[in-house]
C-alpha cells in the first residue's frame, strides 16, 4: 500500500528545474517507493545494493551508463561515486532534465562528491520517515509548522484529538513505514533487524568500526541522551571508548541519518550562551527501542518520558519544512544562567518561540524564559506551548497552548 507523501510537489519542481535530483535520508524511510512511484514508463531502476551492480559502477562508470541508459534511478550511490564525474559528463552533454534520479543514504563522502562534481546540476532534497499527517493521510496539511494562530485555526478541523496513549503508540512504533503503517509487524524484531543489518553495515563503511559491541553501547548512550545538550565526554565514558572516537562515530550518525545536532541560537548582542549543540534521535521507534522500552505505556509512564516526547514534536516540525523542499530555520535557546526554550523557528528576521511540555494543562509559567527574548534585535512573533492539551487555547496575549495534534 503506498503512503502518499508531502515531499511528493516538491520532487515534481526539482526534477523540472534540474538535470539530477538526489534524495537523501536514513534507510527504510521510503526513498525509492516514492521515486518509484513517482516514475513514469521509460525510467530505469538500478540498485547499488547489489554488489555486482555497484562494481561495475565503480570500475566501469563509462560502461555502467551505457549499459543502463538515462531517463534512470540509481538506488545508495554512495556505492560508487565514481560515477558522479560521468553523469556530470552526461548531463552537460546532453542539457535535459530529469535525466537522474539517485538515492542516497550516506552524507559523508556523497556530499562531497555531490558538490565537486555536481554543483549547479543536482537538487537536493532530505526524506525522513512518515510524519504525522502522512500517517494520517493528509500530507497536504503538512505545511511549514509556525506557532501563528490563524493557519494553526485552519488545521482544527482536519485535526483528530489524539489521546495521551495515542500519542506515545506512535512514539514507540515510530515512523519507519514498514513498522509504523502495519500493526502485524513485530516491532522489537523490526528495530534488532535494522541496527543489525543497516546501521552496522553503513558505519562499517563509514567509521571502520572494530568493535561492534562498543558501536551498540555507544548507539545506546545516544539514544538516551535525545533532547538533551550534547556532551561527548560522558557518551565516550559510557561506551568505553575515546572522545575521538565518540566524535567520529556521532558524525557517522548524523551523517546517515540516525540524529539531528541542533544547533543554539547565536548573537554577537551576548556571549553568554551555551555553544553546544542538542542532539535528537530522528526516529523516536528506533530510540525508543534502543533504550529498551517494552511497550508504550511503560515509555509513557518511564524516565526517557518528556525527552522522547520533545524529540517526537522536535522531528515533526523539522519534517514539515525538508518535506516540503524547505531548509530547516530552527535553533534552540539556552543561556550561563540555564534559561531555556527548546525551540527557537526563524523566519524572515522574526523569532517564533516555542516550549514543549508532556502536561494537559500549561500555564504562562511555562513561558517565563520567553521574556530573555527581548534582548536580542530581531522582532518576537508568536510563540506556542505544545503540550496534550485537547484545543487551542491562548495563554498569553502572543503564546497559545497548542496541541500536539496540530503539528
Amino acid at each position: 500500500m503506498y503512503i502518499k507523501r508531502t515531499l511528493e510537489r516538491f520532487l515534481s519542481k526539482v526534477t523540472e528545474q534540474y538535470p539530477v535530483m538526489l534524495v537523501v535520508g536514513p534507510r527504510q524511510v521510503g526513498k525509492t517507493t516514492i521515486l518509484q512511484h513517482l516514475s513514469k514508463k521509460g525510467r530505469t531502476y538500478v540498485t547499488l545494493d547489489d554488489p555486482t551492480l555497484a562494481t561495475l559502477a565503480r570500475e566501469e562508470p563509462s560502461l555502467f551508463l551505457q549499459r543502463f541508459q538515462p531517463p534512470i534511478l540509481i538506488d545508495e550511490i554512495q556505492y560508487a561515486p565514481e560515477l558522479l564525474p560521468y553523469i556530470k559528463i552526461h548531463v552537460d552533454r546532453h542539457r535535459r532534465l530529469g535525466l537522474f534520479w539517485l538515492t542516497g543514504s550516506q552524507q559523508f563522502q556523497l556530499m562531497q562528491g555531490v558538490s565537486e562534481s555536481l554543483a549547479g546540476r543536482v537538487g537536493i532534497v532530505n526524506l525522513l520517515g512518515l510524519s504525522m499527517r502522512e500517517l494520517q493521510k493528509k500530507p497536504q496539511l503538512a505545511t511549514p509548522f509556525l506557532p501563528i494562530n490563524k493557519p494553526l485555526h485552519k488545521r482544527i478541523k482536519a485535526s483528530p484529538l489524539l489521546s495521551l496513549q495515542d500519542v506515545y503508540h506512535m512514539i514507540w512504533r515510530g515512523a519507519f513505514p514498514a513498522c509504523a503503517l502495519n500493526e502485524k509487524i513485530d516491532r522489537d524484531l523490526f528495530y534488532s533487524s535494522y541496527v543489525q543489518t543497516y546501521l552496522q553495515r553503513d558505519v562499517r563503511d563509514l567509521a571502520n568500526v572494530g568493535d561492534e559491541g562498543s558501536f551498540l553501547k555507544f548507539l545506546r548512550a545516544a539514544a538516551a541522551r535525545t533532547g538533551q545538550l550534547l556532551n561527548m565526554s560522558d557518551m565516550a565514558r559510557d561506551a568505553a571508548i575515546s572522545v575521538p572516537t565518540a566524535k567520529r562515530w556521532l558524525g557517522v550518525l548524523e551523517a546517515s541519518g540516525i540524529i539531528y545536532l541542533l544547533e543554539p541560537y547565536h548573537t554577537n548582542t551576548t556571549k553568554r550562551l551555551v555553544k553546544a549543540p542538542k542532539l535528537y534521535f530522528l526516529d523516536t521507534g528506533l530510540c525508543s527501542y534502543l533504550t529498551e522500552w517494552s511497550s508504550p505505556a511503560t515509555l509513557e509512564a518511564g524516565a526517557m518520558s518528556g525527552a522522547i516526547l520533545e524529540t517526537f514534536i522536535f522531528t515533526e516540525i523539522l519534517k514539515s519544512y525538508w518535506h516540503n523542499g524547505r531548509r530547516a530555520p530552527l535553533y534552540y535557546y539556552r543561556d550561563k544562567d540555564k534559561k531555556e526554550i527548546d525551540l527557537l523557528i526563524l523566519q524572515d528576521d522574526t523569532i517564533y518561540p516555542l516550549e514543549f511540555k508532556k502536561t494537559a494543562s500549561p500555564n504562562k509559567d511555562d513561558t517565563r524564559h520567553f521574556k530573555v527574548l527581548d534582548q536580542l534585535p530581531n522582532p518576537i512573533g508568536e510563540g506556542g506551548v505544545i503540550c496534550l492539551a485537547d484545543t487551542l487555547l491562548p495563554l498569553t496575549k502572543n503564546v497559545s497552548a497548542i496541541p500536539v495534534g496540530l503539528l
